[in-house]
C-alpha cells in the first residue's frame, strides 16, 4: 500500500502525523544556517523526529489513505494495523526498517526504537526550490587601519597665514554691512511697533463685542435633565445556568466523510450507546460521541467505563 507515502504527503502540511499504534513522526522548522568553514549556505527546513510515545488516533493519516484509496475508514485502519504489526515484527527481528523519504528506524540496546531521518526531502513549502550553494569568502581593504598607518608615517606641514595689509577699501567694506544692518533693524522695530498697535485694537474691539453680547443675553432658570439610571442585574442563577449549557463529549472517533460518521452512530446505537454527531474539528473531520453530559462528573465515570474496552475513547467539552 505505501503507508509511508501517505505520511511523506501530510507532513508537508502538519507538524506532527500519528501511525496509530506505532508512534508519530513529528516536523520542526529551523532557520537557514551558514556553515562558516565551508561558507555553504544552506536554505530553511523541516527536520523530522520520531516520538514513539505518541500513539493515539487522531483520524489524519487513517482518513487520508481512505480517501485516496477510495474506502471507508474502517477497512484502511484495518489495513494500517496490519502494517503496523509488519513493522515492529522487522524492528523485533533486528533489522531496519527504511521509509521513503523519512527516514530509517531500528531498536536500540534498551529496546527503544531510534531514528535517523533521511534529509533527502524539505517538508517547508515556503523553501520549495531552494538548495544548498557555496560562496566564495569576500575580502575587504581595512582602510582604517591604512588610513592610520599613513598619518604615523606621512609628517604634517603646517603653512603660516598671510596677512593683508590695511587699506581704505576693507573699512568702507565693513561700513557698507554696518549700514545694512542698521536699515533692517530700524525696519523691524518699525513692524513690530506696528503689530503691537494692530493687535492691541483687535483686543478692545473684541472685548466690546463680547460686553455688548454679555448686555443682550438673557438668563433662564432650568431645571436639570433627569438621565435615566441604569441598573445591572446578576445573579448566581444566571452563572450555573450558564456552566450548565456547557457539554462534555465522550469521543469514539473522526470522521473525514460523514457518511462514515453516520455508519458509526449506528453501530454505537446496536452497541447500547446513545451517539450523536457533534460537528467537526480543527481538521475537518466528523467527530463522533459514544454519549454527551452537562454533569462532568457523570461524563468522567462513563469515560472511564468506556475506556475499559475503548481505549482510544477521549473527552471533549464544548458550550
Amino acid at each position: 500500500m505505501g503507508l509511508e507515502r501517505y505520511i511523506s504527503e501530510l507532513m508537508y502540511r502538519y507538524n506532527c502525523v500519528v501511525v496509530p499504534g506505532f508512534g508519530a513522526f513529528l516536523t520542526e522548522q529551523k532557520s537557514a544556517v551558514i556553515h562558516e568553514s565551508t561558507n555553504t549556505f544552506y536554505p530553511p527546513v523541516k527536520t523530522v523526529s520520531f516520538n514513539q510515545q505518541l500513539l493515539s488516533n487522531d483520524g489524519l493519516l487513517v482518513s487520508y489513505a481512505a480517501e485516496a484509496q477510495n474506502i471507508s475508514f474502517e477497512e484502511m485502519l484495518g489495513q494500517v494495523n496490519e502494517i503496523v504489526t509488519e513493522w515492529k515484527a522487522e524492528l523485533k527481528k533486528g533489522g531496519q526498517l527504511q521509509l521513503a523519504d523519512i527516514g530509517t528506524l531500528w531498536f536500540s540496546s534498551e529496546n527503544k526504537i531510534q531514528f535517523q531521518p533521511s534529509g533527502n526531502v524539505n517538508y517547508l513549502t515556503s523553501s520549495f526550490g531552494m538548495s544548498s550553494f557555496v560562496s566564495a569568502p569576500v575580502t575587504r581593504e581595512v582602510l582604517k587601519e591604512e588610513v592610520s598607518q599613513l598619518e604615523e608615517s606621512i609628517p604634517l606641514a603646517f603653512t603660516p597665514e598671510k596677512r593683508e595689509t590695511l587699506t581704505l577699501r576693507p573699512y568702507l567694506k565693513y561700513a557698507a554691512v554696518a549700514l545694512i544692518a542698521l536699515t533692517l533693524g530700524v525696519t523691524g522695530f518699525q513692524f513690530y511697533k506696528s503689530n503691537a498697535n494692530n493687535q492691541q485694537l483687535a483686543r478692545e474691539e473684541a472685548q466690546e463685542q463680547v460686553s455688548k453680547r454679555i448686555q443682550e443675553a438673557t438668563f433662564f432658570d432650568a431645571q436639570p435633565l433627569e438621565l435615566p439610571t441604569i441598573t445591572l442585574k446578576t445573579s448566581k442563577k444566571e452563572a450555573a445556568d450558564k456552566a450548565e449549557k456547557r457539554m462534555h463529549h465522550i469521543i469514539a472517533g473522526a470522521f473525514r466523510y460523514r457518511t462514515n460518521a453516520d455508519r458509526k452512530i449506528e453501530e454505537l446505537k446496536q452497541k447500547g450507546y446513545n451517539p450523536s454527531y457533534i460537528g467537526t474539528n480543527p481538521f475537518g473531520l466528523y467527530l463522533v460521541a459514544y454519549d454527551s453530559f452537562t454533569d462532568p462528573n457523570k461524563a468522567l465515570m462513563a469515560l472511564r467505563e468506556i475506556k475499559l474496552t475503548q481505549k482510544d475513547a477521549w473527552l471533549k467539552s464544548s458550550h
